[in-house]
């Protein structure tokens, strides 16, 4: 339970609302008619504000004639646009939302209800709210809206339904520490991700979504905006991205290795021998190398303060010191050594001739792969240490009394 927010100083602003503006002329003057009609309505301390993008067919004109304050902004893309308009807001809440007129401005009063009652985020929810015919392609509204809705929730636990609605209200200030960057579409995820992993308090209201009163196409490019989402949730979970994709070939090819180690393998009629041996070898290597990008990943997260500190991390980095690295490498390197010697061995017995190849490289592959991991091990592990010297320092000086 959020507690509810101190009232305001007299003659503060209390809400700004959002408008990112790209030659909207045919819808702009709508969308502020209905925004003024709340405010005045409500009797809501509040301005709008249009953070136009360029535009060239008149809409500052229009927006700045019905009243509304116009923030020009030079850096193209819808984030741009709306963290220049963040920056320029003065009201203590700020509900931001698209200026085709696919929604309805004078009906704002369940997120200024939410945002009043300590919501620092409140997201709006087509799917609960409804789509009006036409308001959305079958494609988003199928596909690409629930699905990345559905890997957002999964990839970082977040309590939202629809991740991309352009309707939301947030504490200004809440929402600025926060650091948001994105200059385009992605802008959308990564505020819902940050608002998530800084554990800010999130709500959602039910929205309707119309269909926009433009005659133009829309900006939205389905697949090369739908991309740019998805990449950003992958690399700003390095988890999904790195870890559990190499835990997985690292040790499915480990086990391969070992299951062909000491004899040729048939299964349904299909031989598996040293080539598959060979293969297993390069998912061993890509496995561990995959891990270890997770683990420098989340170096730099937590030196960014990018990303909240995940306790099971925190334990395995205070684990996993320069000395047990450089030891545990040196291990590893020492086992593959010991099997090349084996190796270089056999060969000597047979004069260094003609070798079967379906024999040796049962040694040679294992040693390999052995010797690469160690190697591998030992540099990662002082690449490691020199990414968490800073955030070592920062540890012992939080330890000293004051």
């Amino acid at each position: 339970m959020v507690a509810p927010r101190p009232l305001l100083p007299r003659n503060a602003l209390e809400l700004t609302i959002l408008m990112p503006c790209l030659n909207e002329a045919e819808t702009i003057a709508t969308c502020i008619g209905k925004a003024r009609h709340y405010l005045h309505r409500t009797g809501i301390r509040g301005e709008i504000v249009v953070a136009d993008n360029g535009s060239t067919d008149g809409s500052r004109e229009i927006a700045a004639g019905l009243g509304a304050r116009v923030v020009n902004v030079t850096e193209r893309g819808y984030g741009a646009a709306l963290k220049a308009g963040i920056r320029a807001a003065g009201g203590r809440f700020v509900i931001m939302g698209d200026a085709d007129d696919s929604y309805d401005f004078s009906n704002l009063g369940p997120f200024v209800k939410k945002l009043r009652e300590g919501a620092e985020l409140v997201m709006g929810n087509r799917f609960q709210g409804g789509i009006a015919p036409g308001a959305m392609p079958s494609l988003h509204k199928y596909v690409g809206n629930p699905v990345l809705s559905g890997i957002g929730r999964l990839l970082f636990k977040s309590p939202i339904g629809d991740f991309h609605c352009g309707l939301r209200g947030f504490d200004r200030e809440a929402i600025t520490a926060l650091g948001l960057e994105s200059p385009g579409m992605e802008f959308a995820s990564e505020m819902v991700v940050k608002a998530t992993v800084r554990r800010k308090a999130i709500a959602e209201v039910p929205t309707t979504l119309y269909p926009d009163g433009r005659s133009r196409p829309p900006h939205l490019r389905s697949w090369r905006d739908g991309w740019r989402h998805l990449r950003f949730l992958l690399l700003f979970c390095p988890k999904w991205l790195f870890f559990y994709p190499g835990l997985v070939l690292f040790a499915a090819g480990l086990a391969s290795m070992a299951w062909l180690l000491s004899e040729p393998r048939t299964v349904l009629g299909v031989e598996f021998g040293v080539n598959t041996m060979a293969f297993s070898m390069a998912a061993v290597v890509c496995g561990f190398e995959a891990i270890f990008f997770f683990a420098f990943a989340r170096a730099v997260a937590s030196d960014l303060r990018l990303l909240p500190r995940d306790p099971l991390v925190e334990r395995l980095r205070r684990f996993w010191t320069l000395e047990r690295g450089l030891l545990i490498g040196c291990a590893v390197f020492a086992i593959g050594l010991a099997a090349a010697i084996v190796a270089v061995g056999s060969w000597g017995k047979q004069s260094f001739g003609a070798l079967d190849p379906a024999v040796t490289l049962r040694v040679v592959l294992p040693a390999a792969a052995a010797l690469i991991v160690g190697m591998q091990l030992m540099f990662a592990t002082c690449l490691l240490s020199v990414l968490n010297l800073r955030q070592r320092r920062e540890e012992r000086r939080q330890e000293k009394p004051v």
